[in-house]
């Protein structure tokens, strides 16, 4: 069983976003799996980690693997993976980038086995909401938020078999 462990804020600051978007054409089973085994047997983190101007130093948790998704009513959900990267970064091949600004997270740890750690949205909206953190929408009305693989949090397990995986949203500041 997964549980929430910690909440927070944490200041972002501008970054360039560089991955691929996937629809719900991509899905196998609803999922995106088969998309992160295509990623990890290609290398395409590590074309990433390799651009001119990468540097998994220049904000906390930088070197993560994203699974970044826009939400909108009316429309299909858009799924990117990718990492987060400084402004600048070259962007490899076959690649695309966003350039966000400066921002703030909403952060939640969600803790278990790795199966159980996943898609437990709800579970961290509600620990969103009770702690005073609201996710923001753009311009266009569509909500950003992302699953963040960090390391080692989620690459490697406790003793009791268990992981972290980071769930963040965009809030208003």
């Amino acid at each position: 069983m997964a549980d929430v462990i910690k909440t927070y804020r944490q200041r972002m600051p501008a970054t360039r976003f560089i991955g691929k978007k996937y629809g719900d054409e991509d899905r196998v089973n609803g999922l995106f799996v088969a998309r992160w085994v295509e990623w990890h047997r290609n290398g395409w983190f590590a074309d990433i980690e390799k651009a001119p101007g990468f540097n998994s130093d220049f904000m906390e948790d930088a070197g993560a693997y994203i699974g970044m998704m826009r939400q909108k009513n009316g429309e299909h959900l858009q799924y990117w993976i990718g990492m987060f990267t400084p402004p600048g970064t070259a962007v490899p091949k076959g690649m695309s980038y966003m350039d966000l600004p400066a921002s703030t997270l909403g952060v939640c740890w969600v803790y278990g086995p790795e199966p159980d750690v996943c898609g437990k949205d709800n579970l961290v909206m509600e620990a969103f909401q009770k702690n005073g953190i609201a996710p923001a929408t753009d311009a266009d009305g569509a909500h950003w938020f992302f699953e963040r693989y960090a390391c080692p949090r989620f690459t490697e397990p406790d003793e009791k078999g268990c992981v972290i995986l980071d769930y963040c949203c965009f809030i208003t500041d």
